[in-house]
């Protein structure tokens, strides 16, 4: 490393007295309310109070939080106190982000919004049937059914009820003993959980890009001085060290340059550091990405970052060698996001030549427990992208469909698909498509794809 990473010794020895005196009002709010129970509820004139600060002060201080991630604000609930997404759980959505995404309303369980779900299950079945798939840490999506509302509580699961339904007292109560929200919105079962889908594979495209925050040295474990330093404070803690770069900051942290080892040669000890240092340095935000931070430092030719939040603070440094690294990281990470169309897809069997099968599972039902139109669109879709790409190659995209005849197809029914070409052209394809149920036939389709000519 070429940074180094111990505080400075003038540092330890200040009182904690003096060094809070440093630091600003802001930093005090946020450190407050890091240090909030998860759960607790937030409001301006609650902190405003509390640390006596101006309502304004404290409005800043909590939007910043919620940036941050330690705070959510939700509609109609206010705000609370959540645990900080890190790369390992940014994937898993809180019971307040669900609000969020499907607009929807709180009913009982309001302390319970800040927990994370594990995973959701579609309620589009017999309830003994819907036991199987419930589990502590999972939200059940389901329409106007108050045994499996009560049901999914007592197993340690949320509740989302589609179709703007309410609740009973009961289950409100029962809600509100387990600590667990049980949320109403006006949107279908598939269309929530296509909203919520799509958050999830969001934040998992979002986990693939490496941030500044991600590979940051902190501010605890990272040395710089101060601009009241002189050069005989760059050599004992280049002796004490082993580096030879480090951030320079005012009495609040706040970086006003950078001192190297060509900085001080040829001046005296006693000269001040402020006097030899390079002056407005550039530097880098934790919210950056490490590409951004990359550029920079190549382009420029420097070999250490000071990371800085939004009152040009210090927070800590990235080096050069810490970015490569990160950087050869990523190009060995797997895509893990999957978006609602792969998870349906994923379960499309190829039977043999221009033959597919499929099961209906609960993520394929509406709220009656049929097989829904905007999933049978979706298998209709990929099964054409499939056989056609086999008669010619390229990208291609689906310009009609007309599904002009389809029954009720229930949870569980294994369903075949026989798939056939009527035409294919330089420009077109057209497909007709079969879908049988036991022999007997459940729907009927037909579908033009234009293809897309490759330019090289």
């Amino acid at each position: 490393m070429i940074c180094c990473f111990l505080l400075i010794g003038r540092v330890k020895s200040r009182t904690i007295e003096e060094v809070t005196s440093l630091v600003t009002k802001h930093e005090l709010i946020l450190e407050h309310i890091k240090q909030l129970e998860i759960g607790h509820k937030i409001s301006v004139r609650q902190i405003a109070k509390a640390l006596q600060v101006s309502e304004g002060t404290a409005y800043r201080a909590i939007k910043d939080a919620e940036n941050q991630g330690y705070v959510s604000t939700i509609e109609r609930v206010g705000t609370i106190r959540i645990e900080k997404k890190h790369k390992g759980n940014i994937e898993k959505l809180t019971y307040a982000e669900v609000v969020k995404i499907v607009d929807g309303q709180v009913l009982g369980g309001r302390t319970g919004l800040h927990k994370t779900l594990n995973r959701f299950v579609i309620g589009a079945m017999k309830l003994e049937a819907m036991k199987r798939y419930i589990e502590a840490g999972s939200l059940l999506i389901v329409g106007n059914r108050d045994q499996a509302h009560a049901y999914a509580l007592k197993s340690d699961a949320a509740v989302l009820i589609t179709g703007d339904f309410e609740a009973k007292e009961e289950a409100k109560e029962l809600a509100n003993s387990v600590d667990l929200p049980i949320i109403s919105t006006a949107y279908d079962t598939f269309t929530v959980a296509a909203m919520i889908n799509r958050a999830i594979y969001d934040r998992l495209i979002q986990k693939e890009i490496i941030h500044v925050s991600d590979i940051l040295i902190p501010f605890n474990q990272t040395s710089y001085m101060y601009t009241s330093a002189k050069v005989s404070d760059w050599q004992t803690m280049n002796k004490e060290t082993g580096h030879s770069r480090y951030p320079v900051v005012d009495e609040h942290y706040r970086v006003q340059g950078i001192v190297t080892a060509k900085d001080i040669v040829r001046y005296e000890n006693q000269t001040a550091i402020e006097r030899v240092m390079t002056k407005a340095p550039i530097t880098v935000t934790e919210t950056a990405t490490v590409a951004t931070a990359a550029h920079r430092m190549i382009w420029e030719g420097i070999e250490c970052l000071p990371v800085i939040n939004e009152a040009s603070q210090l927070i800590g440094i990235i080096t050069r060698q810490d970015v490569l690294k990160a950087m050869q990281m990523a190009q060995r990470q797997p895509q893990a996001g999957e978006t609602i169309d792969d998870i349906i897809t994923d379960q499309l069997i190829e039977m043999g030549k221009d033959r597919f099968q499929f099961t209906v599972s609960p993520q394929m039902t509406n709220h009656l427990g049929a097989l829904s139109y905007g999933i049978i669109t979706t298998i209709l879709t990929t099964v054409t992208e499939r056989v056609l790409s086999k008669q010619k190659k390229g990208d291609l995209v689906i310009e009609n469909m007309s599904l002009y005849f389809l029954k009720p197809v229930q949870l569980e029914n294994v369903i075949d698909i026989s798939p056939k070409i009527l035409e294919v052209t330089r420009r077109y394809g057209k497909v007709d498509i079969e879908l049988y149920h036991e022999e007997q036939v459940a729907g009927k389709a037909f579908l033009i794809a234009q293809f897309i000519d490759r330019y090289h």
